[in-house]
C-alpha cells in the first residue's frame, strides 16, 4: 500500500510503503485482485489516518502515524464498519470526525443486483472507533428508481456551508462514473447534483482514437496553486475493454459552480494532459511515473520501496548485494499457488513496453528455474525461464493454465555460462520474448504471443501487470540460488510523445 508524494501533483515520488511488516497484517492464502480495497488517506491535528478493507480477512481498518512516510500503526478492525471503501471526515469547526463507507442495500435485501448504499458513522479518532449508530445516507444512487449500481467510494469535504457528498457509481467498468450530492446537515438528507455525473467516459463513442475509459473513483483536493483538482482512476485500452496496464490514476481540473463541483470536461474526453499554474519540483531519487520513460533499477543498496512481491514478504528467501544483485533462494512455491514464492516485479505502466535482466543461474534439474514472468495473477502469466531438459541447459517459455504449465516452445542454449539475459516486449495485445547471452544480440524466442489472455477483462480481475524476477523450484526441495543484476525498464506510448 504505497504513500506517495508531491509538490506539484505532476511529479511524485514514493516514501513509503503503508503496510510494511508482516505483524501487520498476513496476506498469505489470498488470490490476486483481492487483498487490499480502496485506501484512502485524511490528515488531523499532526496525525495521517489511512482507512482501507482487506476485503478478505480482516474487513475494514484504520492505521495512523504522525509521518506521512510511515511506520504506520499496527490495524485497528472495524467490525461495525460493514462493506468497503471507508474515508474519514474531519470536521474541523466541531471537532468531530465521521467514516463513511459503501455498504449493503437496507436490510441486506437488494431490490436489483448492485444495489449498495453509502452509509456513516461518527468516529472517534483518538480511540479509533465508531460512536453511535449508523446512518444511511445514499439508497442505491443517486436516482434509485433507474437501478443504478455500485454506488461506492465516498467522501466527504465542507464548501462554505454545504457538506459535498461525491462517490463513484456505474461499477468500475466502462459505466464508471462520478455522481455529487450536498447538504447543510453532515447526517443529511443529501440532494444530488442536477448535472450528474460530474465525471464519466461512459457515452463517448468507442472508436475515438487513444481512448481513456472507465473514469471514477474520485477524490478532490486543493492544488498548491489555489486551484482545485480531481484525481481519480481510469483505464487505457488498446482494443475494445482490453487492457493489460491495469487502472491507473489522472488527474484533472475541477470548478466550483454555485457550490457544485465540476469536473473539467465531465462527459467529454479526458485529456492526457492539462496546463496548470503550478511550478514544477522534481524529486531526487524519484522513479517517473507518467509520460514515456526507461529506468534501470539495481540492488546493490537493497529493494526499492515500490518493488512488488506477492503476499507477505519472506525477507529470509533474498539477499541483495553490489556484486550479485538480487539474489533468491529456489523455492519449492510457485506464482500458480497464493503463498509466497521467489518473485519481485514492477508494474507495466504502458502498452508498449518492455523489460530486460540479468540472471546468472546453473538449473541442476527440469524442476528448478529462473527468470522472467509477465503477470497478471495465478492462472494469467508467461513464464520465460531458464532451466533443463533431460540433462542441458535449455530456454523455455511457459503459459500458464488452470492445471499446470504450458510449454510453448524451448530453445537451446548452447552456452554454458551461468549468465543469461532476458527481455520481453509488449505492444497492445502482443507480447514477443527475447534471450541474449551477451547482452547485446537478441535471439527470438517466440513472437507475437496472445497478450490480451493477460488483461483485466480476460483475468476477470481488477488489477494489471507486472514484470517479474522469478525463480522456483517448482515443488521440490532445493539449496539453489538465481541471482538478478538488475531490472530495466521501458515504456513508449505514440500519445504520450
Amino acid at each position: 500500500l504505497p504513500i506517495m508524494h508531491s509538490r506539484d501533483l505532476k511529479n511524485w515520488k514514493q516514501i513509503g510503503n503503508v503496510i510494511s511488516r508482516p505483524s501487520q497484517m498476513d496476506f498469505m492464502g489470498e488470490r490476486m485482485t483481492r487483498g487490499l480495497f480502496a485506501p484512502a488517506i485524511a490528515y488531523y491535528k499532526g496525525v495521517y489516518y489511512v482507512t482501507c478493507t482487506d476485503i478478505d480477512h480482516d474487513g475494514n481498518f484504520v492505521v495512523t502515524a504522525t509521518n506521512p512516510a510511515g511506520p504506520y500503526s499496527n490495524p485497528v478492525k472495524l467490525p461495525q464498519v460493514r462493506g468497503i471503501d471507508p474515508s474519514i471526515y474531519f470536521d474541523e469547526a466541531t471537532d468531530k470526525a465521521y467514516i463513511v463507507y459503501n455498504s449493503d442495500a437496507p436490510d441486506n435485501k437488494p431490490l436489483y443486483p448492485g444495489h449498495r448504499t453509502v452509509q456513516m458513522y461518527e468516529f472517534d479518532y483518538k480511540n479509533l472507533k465508531t460512536i453511535g449508530e449508523k446512518k444511511q445516507l445514499i439508497n442505491g444512487g443517486v436516482d434509485i428508481s433507474k437501478k443504478p449500481v455500485w454506488i461506492e467510494g465516498p467522501h466527504i469535504l465542507k464548501r462554505n456551508d454545504w457538506y459535498i457528498l461525491y462517490c463513484a457509481e456505474g461499477g468500475t467498468s466502462v459505466n464508471h462514473s462520478q455522481v455529487a450530492l450536498r447538504s447543510k446537515d453532515i447526517w443529511g438528507p443529501y440532494v444530488p447534483f442536477e448535472g450528474n455525473p460530474v465525471l464519466t467516459q461512459r457515452g463517448l463513442p468507442a472508436a475515438r482514437p487513444n481512448p481513456i475509459t472507465s473514469a471514477g473513483h474520485a477524490q478532490f483536493i486543493e492544488g498548491p496553486d489555489g486551484n482545485w483538482y480531481s484525481i481519480f482512476l481510469a483505464v487505457r485500452p488498446y482494443e475494445g475493454d482490453y487492457y493489460n496496464t491495469g487502472r491507473e490514476m489522472f488527474i484533472a481540473p475541477l470548478t466550483w459552480v454555485n457550490d457544485w463541483p465540476m469536473i473539467e470536461h465531465g462527459e467529454k474526453a479526458i485529456e492526457y494532459k492539462y496546463a496548470t499554474n503550478i511550478k514544477e519540483v522534481k524529486q531526487k531519487g524519484a522513479l517517473p511515473q507518467n509520460g514515456n520513460f526507461t529506468y534501470t533499477m539495481t540492488f546493490d543498496k537493497g529493494l526499492d520501496l515500490s518493488m512488488l512481491f506477492l503476499r507477505t514478504v519472506d525477507s529470509s528467501s533474498f539477499k541483495t548485494s553490489k556484486t550479485n544483485g538480487l539474489t533468491f533462494k529456489l523455492k519449492p512455491e510457485t506464482i500458480s499457488e497464493a503463498g509466497n514464492p521467489s518473485f519481485v516485479g514492477k508494474r507495466q505502466q504502458h502498452l508498449t513496453s518492455s523489460a530486460e535482466t540479468e540472471v546468472s543461474f546453473l538449473p541442476k534439474t527440469a524442476n528448478e528455474k529462473a527468470g522472467l514472468v509477465t503477470f497478471q495473477d495465478e492462472r494469467h502469466f508467461y513464464f520465460l525461464a531458464k532451466t533443463q531438459n533431460e540433462g542441458k541447459d535449455v530456454i523455455q517459455l511457459f503459459k500458464s493454465s488452470d492445471k499446470a504449465l504450458e510449454l510453448v516452445t524451448e530453445v537451446p542454449l548452447y552456452s554454458a555460462a551461468a549468465k543469461v539475459n532476458f527481455k520481453i516486449q509488449s505492444e497492445g495485445a502482443l507480447y514477443s520474448f527475447y534471450y541474449s547471452t551477451d547482452g547485446k544480440n537478441w535471439k527470438l524466442v517466440k513472437d507475437q504471443v496472445d497478450g490480451k489472455f493477460l488483461s483485466t477483462k480476460v483475468a476477470n480481475s481488477f488489477i494489471g501487470c507486472v514484470y517479474g524476477l522469478y525463480a522456483t523450484s517448482s515443488g521440490e526441495k532445493s539449496d539453489n540460488t538465481a541471482s538478478f543484476k538488475f531490472l530495466k525498464y521501458s515504456g513508449n506510448d505514440a500519445v504520450l510523445k
